[in-house]
């Protein structure tokens, strides 16, 4: 056997071992993430007041946009569409069943920049941070595909129940903490 045959054993190895972790470190995340689950359904009657095709990133522990959560549906990035409506937000995901986020659910609405695998221009994410049923917080980050993503702010800020809402006059997230 040749040095070359070696060193090619030995990269094929290590590449093994990597991938191997890789997988192991996911299936540690689901099983700890397994009690977590995003609201599924829209309530019957809902008047829809906005839509917009979006990219979904992540959903991370709330103040901590480096941390991932695998929510089930919500522990892939998909493309999708939200619909904001007079009851909440809609979160219509490609292949995964509608979430939707009650406005009794949602802590606050606001920009940020900075997500696990993301980092855009400054104030280009949506970052929603909400409860989930058993009152953990959230932050579920979401890209708007057709333009300024401020009129959607808006409307969901005006969702968000008084005790939690934000700030409207402060300045867009940086994306580390709020």
């Amino acid at each position: 056997m040749s040095t070359r045959d070696i060193a090619i054993a030995i990269t094929i190895a290590v590449a093994a071992l990597v991938l191997l972790a890789m997988f192991a470190a996911w299936r540690r995340r689901l099983r700890r993430d397994s009690g977590l689950a995003a609201p599924l359904g829209v309530p019957e009657h809902a008047e829809v007041l906005d839509r917009h095709e979006v990219l979904y990133v992540s959903t991370t522990k709330h103040d901590q946009p480096l941390e991932r959560l695998t929510l089930s549906p919500l522990a892939y990035r998909a493309r999708g569409e939200v619909a904001v409506t007079d009851r909440g937000l809609a979160l219509c995901l490609d292949g995964a069943p509608t979430v939707f986020l009650a406005s009794s659910r949602l802590e606050s609405v606001d920009r940020a920049t900075v997500t696990i695998d993301r980092v855009v221009e400054p104030g280009g994410l949506v970052r929603v941070a909400w409860s989930t049923d058993d009152d953990t917080i959230v932050d579920s980050y979401l890209r708007l595909t057709d333009g300024d993503p401020q009129n959607f702010i808006s409307e969901l800020q005006r969702l968000v129940p008084a005790s939690g809402a934000s700030d409207e006059t402060a300045a867009p997230d940086t994306g580390a903490t709020s």
